[in-house]
């Protein structure tokens, strides 16, 4: 009996970690940073990269809910921009550890920040993305930016 318990909470466990890995990153998002880049160079768009904490952070949870994960957002966002996700859950180590050399290399400070990135990688702006949250004046907020860019 005790062998049936344990097969049955390790496979639960198993489908939750699996599930969330992939379930987790919002639809027309990616998780990786420099394929991204890559891409961006080939589309000739930006980056726009969020880092995240998306199962501790109620900003970051409600920026999701309201924004990011939104048909309308996407659809818009992408024509300029190749969307990152960069998560920090505390459910899942591994995604956390994976991603923290970005934390640390782009001086996160709070969650959830945003990075606007040029295709080649350079930062042209920064910010917290609740202060932006509707997604309407999310995308505003990331077009200027783009405008301002141009202008440099």
């Amino acid at each position: 009996m005790k062998a049936i318990t344990w097969l049955a909470s390790a496979t639960l466990g198993v489908a939750a970690l699996t599930s969330s890995a992939f379930a987790n990153t919002p639809e027309g998002w990616t998780t990786d940073l420099e394929k991204a880049f890559v891409q961006a160079k080939a589309e000739k768009k930006s980056v726009l990269v969020e880092f995240t904490g998306s199962d501790w952070c109620p900003p970051c949870i409600a920026m999701r809910k309201n924004v990011f994960s939104k048909k309308e957002f996407v659809s818009e966002a992408s024509k300029k921009y190749i969307l990152v996700e960069l998560d920090y859950p505390n459910g899942d180590k591994a995604v956390k550890e994976k991603n923290q050399p970005y934390a640390e290399k782009y001086k996160i400070e709070g969650f959830p920040t945003v990075i606007l990135f040029n295709p080649e990688g350079k930062e042209f702006t920064r910010f917290f993305a609740s202060e932006f949250p509707k997604t309407e004046d999310f995308l505003k907020h990331i077009d200027k930016a783009l405008e301002k860019k141009d202008l440099d």
